[in-house]
């Protein structure tokens, strides 16, 4: 086969990465330009993407595109594509929800063929080897897989449903994220009285638990203007479930205390917790 053209949408920190490792196996991969961020731009220099002016280009040149950009942001996008007649593989590889991936498959097809993903793991740099879970037609997620075959982006494929990927990345979601919003107020009430050390401590006797790595604290405050939106996809999954979504929904009002320090590098865990009680 042919190495196809892939577009992505929208180069951030992971889908830059993820479409980098996707160019091993494409004739060249594209991103629009146009309304993006100095940042945006500069990443996707760094990671050797093809810019394009128009979004239309993209789409007319593009064999597969990847949408990875903010959960809130995935139907708006799947909607422009759809007023160009993308005829292409679709891979909505966002943060969302089951139900909302079959609704924007509902809006592509049968135009484009949609590949349900979900990224579990870290950006794939320096060493890391994250995971692309999809489900979906058959021939179109073999497409994927060999898009990424020998790339430090590992694909599984969990069959021809669509939406599994999905529940699979917001169920790991779910724990993950939510577990480290907890380790933030633990910290936070123990520091209040002095004994955030101790708490350490005791946590440290665990080897698996957070709360022995407050530095999390800070890191997850840098992500929280990501990973607050995705556990609203997550509660509204396991309200779908039956489940009670209080628990994620709280967490995701939480994450929204360090909505102003996004993508902070800098920050620390001082600064991160004097901002979660003083927003």
């Amino acid at each position: 086969m042919d190495q196809p053209t892939v577009g992505i949408l929208h180069p951030g920190s992971m889908g830059a990465a993820i479409a980098a490792c996707a160019a091993t196996n494409a004739a060249a991969v594209l991103w629009c330009e146009t309304g993006r961020s100095t940042a945006s731009v500069e990443r996707a220099a760094r990671f050797g993407l093809t810019p394009v002016a128009e979004l239309a280009e993209l789409l007319d040149r593009s064999d597969i595109v990847i949408s990875l950009c903010p959960p809130a942001a995935a139907e708006d996008l799947a909607r422009a594509v759809v007023t160009h007649r993308f005829a292409g593989v679709y891979v909505e590889a966002n943060a969302i929800n089951p139900e909302r991936a079959q609704r924007i498959a509902g809006l592509l097809e049968p135009a484009a063929t949609v590949v349900d993903g979900g990224v579990v793991g870290s950006p794939p740099v320096g060493g890391k080897t994250p995971t692309l879970y999809l489900s979906g037609p058959a021939a179109a997620t073999s497409r994927i897989e060999a898009l990424f075959a020998g790339t430090a982006v590992r694909t599984a494929v969990l069959g021809v449903e669509l939406g599994k990927a999905s529940a699979l990345k917001l169920a790991y979601a779910s724990f993950q994220k939510t577990s480290r919003v907890l380790v933030a107020l633990a910290v936070g009430m123990a520091r209040e009285h002095g004994v955030d050390q101790e708490l350490i401590e005791v946590a440290s006797k665990r080897t698996d638990s957070y709360l022995s790595e407050p530095q999390y604290v800070a890191k997850t405050a840098a992500r929280a203007w990501r990973w607050g939106p995705e556990l609203e996809e997550a509660a509204d999954a396991l309200a779908a479930a039956g489940l009670p979504p209080e628990m994620l929904r709280a967490a995701a009002s939480t994450l929204a205390r360090w909505h102003e320090v996004k993508d902070d590098g800098e920050l620390t865990l001082t600064d991160a917790l004097d901002r979660l009680a003083h927003p």
